[in-house]
This record gives structure tokens, C-alpha cells and sequence, in this order.
């Protein structure tokens, strides 16, 4: 791996080989998401614990300073909306110049393996790895699954982290499921957790986030687990501690109950 390309991966995944990314990308087809309103009052908060942000141009140009930042992952792909048609239908939004220009240090895009725009995002991905290596950027693949959540199975989620990891993508963000283990063991780039099953309790977020990371995940891109909990602080270092200090999920779960307690 060439300097460029290593130093920008350093940048992201810490000395550890682990990262916690704050995404807030939402907005580019959710619009205004709860909690995501006032991206900048959203990400003051926990920013000082994440180790990077996964982010579009126009929310990282209005909400986050240039001086009190961290390592930026370039939202790059776009174009639908959550009351569009397909959310499959997505195309390039961002040059790699802009990513450039932004002193970006890595680029993100969606996949939609299995959809009627599977092809295109697929090319659409090996279009920017092609750029990314170019200018030594990493790409960091996302295997989305739009409105077909019950596409988040082993089976699934392996075969789609494999093609990207196939068409050059450096790291692939995708979400945890019963039986991780298939999906790491068959991807021969890192992966990032993008979430889970929709649970109840800051516990049950704590034990998929573990059990991904003894499986051999390198960290998670969590959002809405985060900042739309009562307590994002305390949330985000109980998740930190499982991600940087190995805890286990009762150990998380107490960080968080003390934490939420000095601020409430």
C-alpha cells in the first residue's frame, strides 16, 4: 500500500486496527431525520469520541468547523430519496476532486446487490475505487439494502461485502447479523459494523456491537443507536470502551448508566 493511501487508512483506523465512525449522512435521502435536525447541535456533543465522521459536502461545509474536526469519510453517492421510487437508483454526487478538496480521507458509496440497479451501483463502485487508487483515497463500500431489511442475513450480507470487496473497495461498511462470523470470514477487507436488528435496549446494542467485534469486525459506523438515544454521550462511550478497551456488554452497559447519571 502506497504512503498516500496508507496514511489516509492510519487516519481513520487507530493504532488498535479499530475505529468508532460517527455517521450523519442520513439527510441526503432522509431529509431532516429526529435527532439529525441541527446536525451541528447533533454532533458537538459526541464528536470528541468518535475517531472519524461519515459525512456529506454540504452538512460538513454548514456544521462542523474546520479547526475542531476529525478524519472525514466523504458521503459520494446519492440521488434518491426515502419518497423516490427505488432507493437503489443511486448515482455519483461528489468528484474525487471535491474529496480533495475537502481534505477528505476516505469516500463512501452505497451498493445494492440484488436490485434492479445492482449493476449500475456496482459500477458505479469500481468507478470510484479506479479514481480512489488514482489519488490514493480509500473507498469505503456500503452494502445497503434500501427498504428490503429482511435482506440482512449471513447469506446476503457475506456475497454483497465479498463483490465489494472484489471490485476495490479498501473497507466495507455493513450491518451486523446472526452468524457474523460467515460474513468477516468471507470479505478480505476490514469491516465496519453499520448497525443491527432493531432492538430495545442500550444492552442489546452493546452485545451485537461485541459479538461483531470478537468476530472480527474492526468497529462500527453507528448513527441513529447513538444520537438518537436520551443519552448520546453516555451511549457512545459505553460503545468506545467495546470498540478501544475491549469491554464486554456489562461493562458498557455500566459507563453508560454512570455516565447518564452525571448529566441527568
Amino acid at each position: 500500500m502506497e504512503w498516500g493511501m496508507a496514511n489516509r487508512m492510519a487516519q481513520i483506523i487507530k493504532a488498535d486496527g479499530h475505529t468508532l465512525i460517527m455517521p450523519v449522512d442520513h439527510g441526503y435521502f432522509q431529509g431532516p431525520t429526529k435527532k439529525l435536525e441541527q446536525p451541528r447541535k447533533t454532533l458537538e456533543p459526541i464528536m470528541p469520541y468518535s475517531d472519524a465522521l461519515f459525512i456529506t459536502r454540504g452538512v460538513l461545509r454548514s456544521s462542523v468547523d474546520p479547526d475542531k474536526t476529525k478524519p472525514i469519510v466523504l458521503r459520494v453517492s446519492g440521488g434518491t430519496s426515502v419518497i423516490g421510487k427505488d432507493l437503489a437508483n443511486e448515482g455519483l454526487t461528489t468528484s474525487m476532486e471535491e474529496a480533495i478538496r475537502l481534505n477528505a480521507s476516505a469516500v463512501g458509496i452505497s451498493i445494492f446487490v440484488g436490485s434492479d440497479y445492482e449493476k449500475d451501483s456496482l459500477l458505479n463502485l469500481a468507478k470510484l475505487a479506479d479514481e480512489g487508487e488514482r489519488y490514493g483515497i480509500p473507498v469505503m463500500a456500503v452494502t445497503a439494502v434500501g427498504k428490503e431489511l429482511e435482506k440482512r442475513d449471513a447469506r446476503y450480507l457475506a456475497l454483497a461485502s465479498r463483490i465489494a470487496a472484489e471490485l476495490g473497495a479498501r473497507v466495507v461498511k455493513t450491518y451486523w447479523c446472526e452468524n457474523f462470523a460467515k460474513v468477516i470470514t468471507g470479505c478480505p477487507v476490514p469491516i465496519i459494523m453499520a448497525g443491527g436488528p432493531k432492538v430495545d435496549t442500550e444492552l442489546q446494542v452493546f452485545e451485537f456491537v461485541y459479538d461483531g467485534m470478537q468476530n472480527g469486525a474492526i468497529g462500527v459506523n453507528l448513527g441513529r443507536n447513538i444520537w438518537q438515544n436520551p443519552f448520546p454521550v453516555a451511549m457512545i462511550k459505553g460503545i468506545r470502551a467495546i470498540i478501544h478497551k475491549n469491554a464486554n456488554p456489562k461493562q458498557a452497559q455500566e459507563i453508560y448508566d454512570s455516565e447518564k447519571g452525571q448529566s441527568a
